[in-house]
């Protein structure tokens, strides 16, 4: 067997780990991009969302909320209604949600595998 220098072995970037034990949890990066055009309440987040229940929606928005990247507001009543928006962190994710979706759409068109030609 090879003997590997530490210098030889490859680490991943702290942010990145950071950035993906974030957005790697299932629903994050969909919540993120509904609430992009701005403010939304919750239960419009919710249909907005098709799958997501109620309980994993909110604890997604504690958790983009302890993180500063969404801002949860109380709307006056009757009825009490409260809404998300993001804050400029949050709002800041937009390029990158962007490129993403352009990336799908190029090499994951096809039913979320890339097409044959692009394996390479």
């Amino acid at each position: 067997m090879a003997d590997h220098g530490e210098a030889m072995c490859r680490q991943v970037d702290g942010g990145m780990t950071r950035v993906f034990e974030l957005f790697g949890k299932r629903w994050t990066g969909l919540i993120v991009a509904t609430l992009m055009p701005g403010p939304v309440h919750f239960a419009d987040l919710r249909r907005a969302i098709p799958g997501i229940s109620e309980r994993m929606l909110s604890d997604r928005l504690m958790e983009l909320s302890a993180t500063g990247l969404v801002v949860r507001e109380v709307d006056a009543g009757p009825p009490l209604r409260v809404s998300y928006r993001l804050t400029e962190a949050g709002l800041a994710m937009e390029p990158s949600l962007k490129e993403l979706a352009r990336w799908a759409e190029t090499y994951l068109s096809d039913g979320g595998q890339c097409p044959e030609r692009f394996r390479k």
